[in-house]
């Protein structure tokens, strides 16, 4: 079976080439540029990339592809990126990122290739089920639960999940790392990537300021509406933010306890261009026990039943919770908590779980 692996240059792509290569696939492995306005800058490391996906394609004696992507990446990832920060929201550029580039426009390109399959190093598992003569495909958590990445492919679909290999889901990253040493891969202790995705780590209000204009406006407390500072834009802000409000100083009233708490961004007030904050991170603003998400994706191709109580997660580094799905209707879901959430951000995802398997999710408004 021919398998095109994407690999960036990282542990876990190369490690994923070279387990596929020693299982008998007949492996190519396959670069996507998919970022370019700053491609000689010190956060892009596309060109040191590439340096490291020959060499590693090399070692295990595979053939190598290079394709850009950076025209689909900006139209249908970056875009609604910064639609999306403009209207107040906070998206995971992740997660579309892996439903429309790698798993779309790479797909694609793998098949017109005579690929049968695709693999990435993602930390999850692909599963055939079959039930009541019923065959579907499902995404699994990865065996590792600190790296599992499970939250980032929760809009793939069936016919993705068909055409995908995860070699790593059944393993631990040190595992890993021990593999890509003994092979004698010279990235074995190379750090993870980490930032935005394909764009890289960087000073990110500074980098959205280069694609969204300022607009400076009043910082207030939410409970007396007190004026605290100046803000540059809501566009750079987010709940729960804790640095970068500049009003550290500020103390709160003098007669209660906790009047030295830091302040949390509360709520953003697009139309009077205000940013409530709260100080303390119990206040009662910051939490809640429930949400609505839309823009939804179940992978199984049916909505999840009601009343039945799964998990979620409202963010990517937080545990599963216990919840609920009140009621699916009208493109929504409303998703009830068996204990508060803290700082629940329009814009991010929440997915939803059935034990080990992934059942889809959508975005929190």
């Amino acid at each position: 079976m021919k398998v095109v692996v994407g690999m960036s240059g990282g542990v876990d792509s190369s490690v994923t080439a070279l387990l596929l290569k020693q299982q008998g696939y007949e492996v190519t492995g396959l670069f996507m540029k998919n970022w370019e306005d700053d491609d000689d800058s010190d956060y892009c490391s596309t060109r040191q990339d590439l340096v490291d996906v020959a060499s590693v394609c090399d070692v295990i004696g595979i053939d190598l592809e290079v394709v850009n992507f950076s025209a689909e990446y900006k139209e249908r990832v970056f875009a609604d990126f910064l639609r999306e920060y403009e209207a107040g929201r906070t998206p995971n550029p992740d997660i579309l990122c892996n439903s429309e580039i790698k798993f779309r426009c790479f797909l694609d390109h793998a098949m017109q290739l005579g690929a049968e399959r695709i693999a990435t190093g993602h930390y999850a598992q692909v599963r055939e089920w079959t039930s009541d003569g019923r065959s579907e495909y499902q995404l699994l958590k990865a065996e590792d639960g600190t790296k599992d990445q499970s939250y980032f492919l929760y809009r793939l679909n069936q016919a993705q999940l068909a055409k995908t290999l995860f070699p790593l889901g059944a393993l631990y990253k040190r595992e890993v790392r021990r593999i890509a040493e003994q092979a004698g891969l010279h990235v074995a202790a190379k750090k993870d990537s980490t930032g935005i995705c394909f764009i890289g780590e960087r000073p990110f209000r500074e980098f959205l300021m280069r694609y969204l204009p300022t607009r400076p406006g009043e910082i207030r407390a939410l409970d007396d509406e007190r004026v605290l500072g100046e803000h540059q834009g809501l566009t750079y802000h987010t709940i729960g933010q804790r640095k970068g409000l500049h009003i550290g100083g500020i103390k709160g009233n003098q007669d209660e306890a906790g009047e030295h708490d830091a302040w949390y961004v509360a709520k953003k007030d697009m139309q009077a261009n205000v940013l409530y904050v709260v100080q303390g991170h119990d206040h009662p603003a910051l939490l809640r026990d429930r949400l609505v998400a839309t823009d939804l994706n179940w992978i199984a191709g049916r909505d999840p039943h009601t009343n039945w109580v799964y998990t979620a997660k409202p963010r990517y580094r937080t545990p599963d919770m216990p919840c609920e799905i009140d009621r699916i209707a009208d493109g929504c879901a409303e998703i009830a908590f068996a204990q508060p959430q803290w700082a629940l951000t329009p814009g991010q995802s929440v997915v939803v779980y059935e034990s080990t398997v992934c059942l889809g999710g959508g975005i929190i408004v």
